[in-house]
Formats: C-alpha cells, sequence, structure tokens
C-alpha cells in the first residue's frame, strides 16, 4: 500500500447545515484524500452553494426521484479514481484528523475488501441511543470471515455505509452494489464479499460523531425497509435470524438503564424497541412475499 489514490464520495440532501465543516475536515486530514465527490439528490436549501465554497470539490447533482442507496453509490463510485474508495453520509462527522488514515489500516491485510468505522453519539442523543451505539460499536477491532457467520450471525454483516472503506478491485469483483435497493447496500455487499472468501474489517480507532433521534414513525419506516431488504436476500445472508441479536441487545440496554438508575428512559425505550420489532416484522413478511413472486 506505498502508492495508492484514496477517494471519498458523499452523497447529500439538503445538507446545507453541515456539509462545508465536512469537507473542510477531510482536507485536514493527515491522510489527506485525493479526491472528494459529493452527488447531490436536488436539494433544496444552500447545498449546492455550501459545496461550491470549498475548492478541490466534485459536484454531480442528480434528480432526487433517481437516487438509489445502492444505485447511486455504485454510480459514484465507478465515476471515482480511487484504489480505495470511502463512503460517508452528509451528517457523520469525522472526530479528528486521522480518521481516513485508521480507516485504511485494515487493508494492508490483503483479503480485507471492506472496512467501517465506528460512530460516537453526539451530545443530543438520547440515553438510551448511546447506549445502542456503545453495543453496536465497541472499542474491539475485528476482521471477519465466512467461517465466522455461524457464531456471529447477523452481527457478521453489521457494516454501515454511513462510515466506510471500499477496496475498489474487490468490490468490482463481486460485482459492487445492488442496483435498487431500499436500504442495506452496505450489509449486503458484506455479505458478497464474505461469500467471496474476501473479509471485511471494523476499525474502532477510525471514529466519526453519528446519531439520530428518531421518532417512532421513522424508527418503525427505517426497520420496516431493512426487514424488507432481509427478507429479499435471505439466502445471500445465510439465512440468519435476528431475534437473538435483538434480543441480546435489549437486555444489554435495560441493564445499563437500571445499573445507572435512568429509570425514566426505560419506557421511551421501550416504545422504540416496539416501533423497530413491529416495523421489522412488517418488513420480513412483505420482503417474503416480493420474494416469492
Amino acid at each position: 500500500m506505498d502508492d495508492f489514490i484514496v477517494s471519498v464520495i458523499i452523497p447529500t440532501l439538503d445538507a446545507q447545515e453541515c456539509i462545508q465543516q465536512l469537507l473542510l475536515r477531510l482536507q485536514q486530514q493527515t491522510q489527506r484524500p485525493d479526491e472528494i465527490i459529493v452527488v447531490d439528490s436536488s436539494s433544496s436549501d444552500n447545498t449546492i452553494h455550501e459545496v461550491r465554497k470549498v475548492p478541490g470539490i466534485t459536484l454531480f447533482q442528480i434528480p432526487r426521484s433517481q437516487f438509489n442507496h445502492g444505485g447511486t453509490r455504485d454510480w459514484a463510485l465507478r465515476h471515482s479514481k480511487g484504489d480505495f474508495v470511502l463512503f460517508l453520509t452528509q451528517d457523520a462527522m469525522p472526530s479528528d484528523n486521522y480518521y481516513v488514515a485508521r480507516l485504511l489500516q485494515p487493508f494492508s491485510d490483503g483479503l480485507v475488501a471492506m472496512t467501517s468505522g465506528r460512530q460516537l453519539p453526539r451530545d443530543d442523543a438520547r440515553p438510551f441511543e448511546r447506549l445502542i451505539r456503545q453495543r453496536n460499536y465497541p472499542n474491539k477491532p475485528r476482521v471477519t470471515h465466512l467461517s465466522d457467520v455461524p457464531m456471529l450471525g447477523i452481527k457478521a454483516f453489521f457494516v454501515s455505509d454511513v462510515c466506510a472503506a471500499y477496496r475498489r478491485e474487490f468490490y468490482s469483483a463481486v460485482g459492487g452494489f445492488e442496483q435498487s435497493v431500499l436500504t442495506n447496500e452496505d450489509m449486503l455487499i458484506a455479505a458478497k464479499f464474505l461469500q467471496s472468501d474476501y473479509a471485511i474489517a471494523y476499525q474502532p480507532s477510525a471514529t466519526v460523531i453519528h446519531s439520530h433521534n428518531l421518532s417512532f414513525r421513522q424508527q418503525f419506516r427505517r426497520n420496516y425497509l431493512e426487514g424488507v431488504e432481509i427478507a429479499r436476500h435471505s439466502e445471500l445472508l445465510s439465512n440468519v435470524s435476528l431475534t437473538s441479536e435483538g434480543l441480546s441487545l435489549v437486555k444489554y440496554v435495560v441493564a445499563e438503564l437500571f445499573s445507572t438508575k435512568q429509570f425514566f428512559e426505560l419506557p421511551w425505550f421501550f416504545l422504540d424497541c416496539f416501533a423497530r420489532f413491529a416495523g421489522n416484522k412488517l418488513g420480513l413478511i412483505r420482503g417474503k412475499f416480493i420474494s416469492k413472486r
């Protein structure tokens, strides 16, 4: 890895509040990207103006109706030049100037096709959301192979394009992102990598600040879409069950809330869990129905 090109791709929509700061932070990295690409889905605010304030940025604009989580990212990657291509969401802020360098470190293992970083909660994150982040993004690195799937279950595919990087050679070898997916393009390509005997890495020293306080309706919708795609791609995901991991997460959060005497947070967490569970179950039913058509 002595001579390689690094690209960063950021899809945007109405990102005027955060995009300029993100672009400047990327240009301050110790491993400065060779190119930064913004793909904007016809923002209705001043996103384009804010992007154009920062020199050296490649800007693509597409109709909002054409955005797709897999297809748009695949198109952008194929228009980039990097040997390693990093994806960030518009609201994921690297917490320091070492993010890019640290995210790339696992690629020194020639079998690693993809790495993802650690997401730290924002200052305004609800207590249970902080605990979910703490559980899902521990401070312990991991390299996952296909042989780990029986032990890890759905966690084997737990990666996120909120902050991830891809080795272009292996990305192309597995055919890239699926062109039309509602969500979870990252999880699905992680499964492709593992099925092709590549490895995926989690690098907790590469950190971004990112979290959301979703409404129950938003949480339901998000988990519904995830359920649809998981059901549609159950064979690719080795037919793993979501139940055990979900129960393990609930037990962890409840125990932590009790131990810190944050009892007031329990009703909100249980309502959030119900929205996740209901959305996921209905999504799984819908996904199975679609698969049989």
